[in-house]
């Protein structure tokens, strides 16, 4: 029998299965590591803006939302809500968008 035979068939993603698969929620968040010292505080805000719409982004695409047009403001916000973040101001829903555009 071929080894490949033998190995069991991996769960489907988003794109193989028939149904939308469901929004998994993080497993364990990473471990936090403090900032470097001495930036503007307009660095750290933007910083904390890009990660907080990287997460979303991901969600987002994880629950099946691959277009920004299908990312309204209240969808995001629904995401933010599932994952445990605090709602999203326009501006980080923007750049939620942006990096979703921006991946393809």
């Amino acid at each position: 029998m071929p080894a490949a035979a033998l190995k069991p068939k991996p769960l489907p993603t988003q794109s193989t299965a028939k149904r939308p698969v469901l929004l998994d929620l993080p497993y364990e968040p990473v471990e936090k590591r403090p900032l470097p010292a001495g930036r503007p505080r307009e660095w750290y805000v933007s910083h904390n803006r890009r990660l907080k719409a990287m997460r979303l982004a991901i969600a987002l695409l994880d629950s099946g939302v691959y277009l920004p047009n299908q990312a309204r403001n209240e969808r995001i916000r629904r995401a933010a809500q599932t994952i445990g973040v605090h709602p999203p101001s326009d501006t980080t829903c923007h750049m939620v968008r942006a990096f979703m555009r921006y991946s393809r």
